[in-house]
């Protein structure tokens, strides 16, 4: 089956997200300072590139789910549940179990 363009728009934005996603992330101070932006001057604080960075992640992470659930529910065959193997009843090829006989000699006398 076939997606069709609307599905293929969503995938394209999906993938932009999930570049986005790493990008911001990766321009984030971490504890050790890392790949962080750092240094001063600039038109924010440092607080406040903290604080959008975060922002900034946490709405591209909500988007980013956003096109996951639209993905499962636009994606052509998803609706119909596959077969498991555990379903399939198996084939007998023994004998239903059986209690085992009493002895004809009894034990221990």
């Amino acid at each position: 089956m076939r997606a069709g363009p609307m599905v293929t728009v969503i995938v394209v934005i999906h993938v932009l997200l999930a570049i986005s996603i790493v990008l911001t992330v990766l321009l984030q101070r971490s504890e050790g300072g890392g790949l962080g932006i750092g240094g001063g001057g600039g038109f924010m604080t440092t607080r406040g590139t903290a604080n959008l960075l975060t922002r900034a992640t946490g709405v591209l992470a909500g988007l980013f789910f956003l096109t996951s659930l639209v993905l499962v529910i636009l994606t052509p065959g998803t609706g119909r549940r596959q077969p498991s193997i555990l379903d399939q009843a198996p084939a007998s090829t023994t004998a239903p179990f059986q209690a085992p006989a009493e002895p004809s000699v009894p034990l221990g006398r």
